[in-house]
């Protein structure tokens, strides 16, 4: 996920003066030189936030009594966030672990700020002047219920203490898998057919093995390339175990507690408790959904894995019924059946997709088509040397809109998938600029197709936060429902395989290969490939993050050996793939299913465009009715708008069946 559009100062008419260089709207990001220096800002600003919190309990409920809550819940993102990010990203790992410890006192202040009974009783008091204010009131009185403040004194209690611990657990399960620096010694004869880019420069161990990290360049390159299947195995184990028995015992006791904390509540599990303030509404809903996409894709994926097995008979000179398809399989023998068939070879594309043109390209492109400017800002003091700033303006006016933080390489200590923090949210009542953060990790070479796919799903994540115009920050871009989030980022995906979206690479790199349409066509040709296979795997995940967080209490590594082996490839003993599942450990728990929620609904926002993918008007349309309406309205009005009509489940249903 990245986002960066390296353009270059302009020169007046005559060419005699230089426009002057652009600058950051809204404050800059603070500096943590040393885990001391995070510490002290810590206490200061957790002081303020409570100096804060005082003066509002204070104030009266009139009739700007809502804004003023908002301008404090603004003040917290400025004081709390940044301190708290940097545990995901900062080279220094004191410096990571004092963000951590940070992060705990901000949960206890947060956790103690939702059973604030003065703060609950005054927005109860407040009379919404109109449907926005109506709405921020709503989801705010959900808020404070949600932390127990109309609990009796020892529920509510305990209800903090739940939150506090699973908050606490969140950090420790994120740390194990983030910090455990896992390598896999290779010789290499085992790096046979593996691109000499992924382990070229890697460090060697006293035998002189190279040592490889299970970072995404990495094992992605090892997966999809190495002839021999021991050599992928053990990649595959690295990664699949990367949480370790510490994770497990973690997620067992996050999913108690939260058990617990939905019970004080009267719902009969997380997922219940959960659901209901989702586009889903109910668990059986959640259910009947997955069941119709399981229905939509078992076949498929049986007939996938079979071909599959068949390409690895030939490939390793077998007799057909000879070979078996194991999971680490999966990737290699999937780009050889696609090469084999479609003549795409995800690798080819790296030459023509470097890292920096690549992210101007997608900047470019969201330039076109929602009428917005990125230009770099240099001399920044950031977390990291590499990492680049953005200035985000508005085309036709100029006006600051955002920023815009990209962090594109993998190191040591750093969250290792691809994520956008939505650093801080915009307000147009108060002309406070939006604040993103696009950290991922890329190949220096280049990029393949698949990642330029990851780069603009992940920009459209940061183009939702800073394209916010709500009126108050607690509304403002990705504080949406869980369940629609994705929808933004997923919409965009597609736009990789346009030829004429593709040509805009020459625009911010003139001297760059064009890739050739011939590819591009086998690329989209073959898109299709495996997606049975990867959605049932989609399918698998939701299924046992709602499993897990339901009614009936079960060990988080049982389930999912049981679930995973009920399924075509099965379960391979000795594993353990729940220990790396940050997602349903933290913020996605009890609300995975909604990454293929939210795809019906980013397919059929997708069909708006037509066959123009770079149709600024559908763009703008988009950007004024989706992007910038944050939550300050429901996604299902929002979506409606925006298309016409309510949306439906057809464009995606009719995409699996191709």
């Amino acid at each position: 996920m990245k986002t960066t559009l390296s353009l270059l100062v302009l020169a007046l008419a005559g060419g005699a003066c230089l426009a002057a260089a652009p600058t950051l709207p809204g404050p800059a990001f603070p500096n943590y030189p040393n885990a001391e220096a995070l510490k002290a800002s810590c206490d200061k600003n957790i002081t303020r936030a409570n100096q804060l919190l005082r003066q509002l309990e204070k104030r009266a409920v009139d009739v700007r009594w809502l804004g003023a809550f908002d301008a404090f819940n603004a003040a917290l993102e400025d004081l709390g966030y940044p301190q708290q990010f940097v545990s995901a990203v900062h080279p220094d790992k004191a410096v990571r672990e004092a963000s951590e410890a940070c992060e705990l006192r901000w949960n206890d202040f947060t956790s103690t700020l939702g059973q604030n009974e003065k703060l609950f009783k005054a927005v109860r008091q407040f009379k919404p002047r109109d449907a926005i204010d109506r709405e921020l009131v709503k989801t705010t009185l959900e808020g404070f219920e949600d932390a127990g403040v109309s609990l009796p004194p020892a529920q509510r209690a305990r209800a903090k203490e739940l939150a506090d611990r699973i908050a606490s657990l969140g950090v420790d399960f994120q740390r194990h898998i983030r910090d455990a620096g896992v390598r896999v010694a290779y010789t290499e004869a085992e790096l046979k057919g593996v691109p000499e880019s992924a382990w070229k420069s890697a460090k060697r161990d006293d035998a002189g093995k190279l040592l490889l990290g299970v970072d995404y360049p990495t094992y992605n390159a090892v997966m999809q390339s190495a002839e021999l299947e021991p050599s992928r195995e053990r990649m595959w184990r690295a990664k699949v175990n990367e949480g370790g028995e510490a994770n497990l015992k973690l997620l067992a006791e996050i999913t108690q507690l939260r058990k617990e904390y939905a019970t004080l509540f009267g719902a009969g599990s997380w997922a219940e408790f959960t659901l209901r303030r989702r586009m889903a509404e109910t668990l059986p809903r959640a259910q009947a959904f997955l069941a119709e996409v399981k229905a939509a894709v078992e076949a498929r994926e049986r007939q996938e894995v079979e071909e599959l097995r068949r390409a690895k008979a030939e490939h390793l000179a077998q007799a057909p019924d000879g070979a078996r398809v194991e999971r680490w399989d999966v990737p290699f023998y999937t780009e050889r059946v696609r090469r084999a068939r479609f003549s795409v070879d995800q690798e080819a594309f790296r030459q023509y997709f470097p890292p920096q043109e690549s992210l101007q390209f997608c900047l470019r492109l969201i330039e076109k088509l929602m009428g917005v400017r990125y230009e770099r800002v240099e001399g920044v003091t950031l977390w990291h040397p590499e990492v680049q700033a953005y200035r985000v303006s508005d085309a036709a006016n100029g006006k600051a809109l955002a920023t815009l933080w990209v962090d594109l390489y993998p190191r040591d200590g750093k969250y290792n998938h691809a994520a956008v923090w939505s650093m801080r949210g915009g307000s147009a009542a108060a002309r406070r600029v939006p604040q993103a953060a696009l950290v991922v990790n890329f190949d220096r070479k280049g990029l393949t197709l698949d990642e330029l796919r990851t780069l603009l799903h992940e920009l459209g994540h940061s183009v939702h936060n800073n394209l916010s115009a709500t009126r108050y920050v607690q509304q403002a871009g990705t504080s949406v429902k869980r369940d629609f989030v994705e929808a933004p980022s997923q919409m965009l995906e597609d736009w990789i395989y346009d030829k004429q979206v593709l040509t805009l690479f020459a625009e911010v790199c003139p001297t760059c290969k064009p890739v050739p349409d011939t590819m591009i066509e086998q690329a989209k040709a073959a898109k299709d490939y495996g997606k049975g296979v990867q959605q049932s795997r989609q399918h698998l995940f939701a299924s046992y993050d709602l499993a897990l967080y339901g009614i009936e209490q079960r060990d988080p590594m049982a389930l999912w050996a049981a679930m995973e082996g009920a399924t075509p490839l099965g379960h391979v003993k000795g594993t353990m793939f729940p220990a790396g599942f940050a997602h349903i450990a933290t913020n996605y728990s009890a609300g995975y299913y909604g990454y293929l929620w939210s795809l019906v609904v980013a397919m059929d926002m997708r069909t708006a465009f037509g066959n123009n993918r770079l149709d600024a008007a559908v763009g703008k349309r988009y950007r004024d009715i989706v992007l910038a309406n944050g939550s300050q309205r429901p996604p299902t009005v929002l979506v409606k708008e925006f298309l016409g009509r309510e949306f439906n489940s057809k464009a995606f249903f009719d995409d699996l069946k191709k």
